[in-house]
């Protein structure tokens, strides 16, 4: 029997490279898949992959990605009507209904990377297009792959750091996904309700270890707060700048936890964290 072919499909992700397709590219070749990644950011949609795919699946991680992904699907249902048709990621299903009107015939949420599996395995297995056996969002506890890069494009092709002048490569990866919180202006609340997960340590290490050797001279952690597990957040960047003390890097960090964690900011600079991005959704 030949192994499945599945294309993983990202339309927008800030000018990083996609964890998003990474990620779930290491656990579906370690099932037997044939895995092409297609970053649509950086290059144009390969037709004669879309023809051949078995399974189409759109990592959606936020609203421009969602829109862009939507309007996709009228041309790669045109191209291969039989393939199967997935969207994954945070705005999936929050957008579930929408996405299935669409033709979408699996939704994933949360941590999707055994979800995806699982469909895999499950159209390996039946006949016709059975029904989503997978939850829409899943909130297990995973016990991550080291992200397979390997078919996306350089990271050269991507956003890059400017400092004093010089351009340096810019890597990104996640040390962990969902939140603590549950502020009611943020997409990630209907998803993971207050919880959050991590990314084991030696994944993360490894995976910017890979990228370094890529050319990476910077690394954009995607965590949605890097301060909602402090310890394995510090853990991991002490380790980082042992390793790497020539490597810079940045965290996204809300205005809470910057004022309630300020002692361990000091930890942040001397680790090789150049700026912390956060946002202000109102004003006292």
């Amino acid at each position: 029997m030949a192994a499945p072919k599945v294309v993983l499909l990202s339309t927008y992700e800030l000018g990083r490279q996609p964890f998003g397709l990474a990620s779930p590219a290491a656990w579906l070749r370690r099932a037997g898949a044939v895995v092409t990644c297609l970053d649509l950011a950086v290059q144009r949609l390969d037709e004669e992959t879309i023809r051949a795919a078995d399974l189409v699946a759109f990592y959606v991680p936020m609203h421009t990605a969602t829109r862009l992904a939507s309007a996709l699907v009228p041309r790669v249902k045109a191209l291969n009507p039989r393939a199967h048709l997935s969207f994954y990621g945070l705005y999936a299903p929050v957008n579930e209904g929408y996405l299935r009107s669409l033709g979408a015939e699996t939704i994933l949420g949360g941590e999707f990377e055994a979800g995806l599996v699982s469909l895999l395995t499950r159209l390996s297995e039946d006949t016709g297009a059975p029904a989503q056996a997978e939850p829409v969002i899943s909130l297990a506890r995973q016990k991550f792959l080291v992200p397979d890069r390997s078919g996306l494009e350089g990271l050269s092709r991507y956003a890059s750091l400017i400092l004093n002048g010089e351009k340096r490569i810019v890597g990104s990866t996640e040390a962990s996904r969902g939140c603590k919180h549950l502020c009611r202006h943020c997409p990630v609340v209907p998803v993971y309700g207050g919880q959050f997960r991590i990314v084991q340590r030696e994944v993360v290490l490894e995976d910017i270890r890979r990228q370094v050797a890529a050319g990476a001279e910077h690394i954009t952690f995607g965590d949605p707060d890097f301060f909602n597990g402090i310890g394995h957040s510090l853990a991991i960047v002490k380790a980082f700048r042992d390793e790497f003390p020539h490597i810079t890097y940045d965290v996204t960090i809300k205005i809470e936890h910057l004022l309630k964690h300020a002692t361990h900011l000091p930890a942040l600079r001397d680790t090789g964290c150049l700026f912390v991005t956060s946002a202000v959704e109102s004003v006292d």
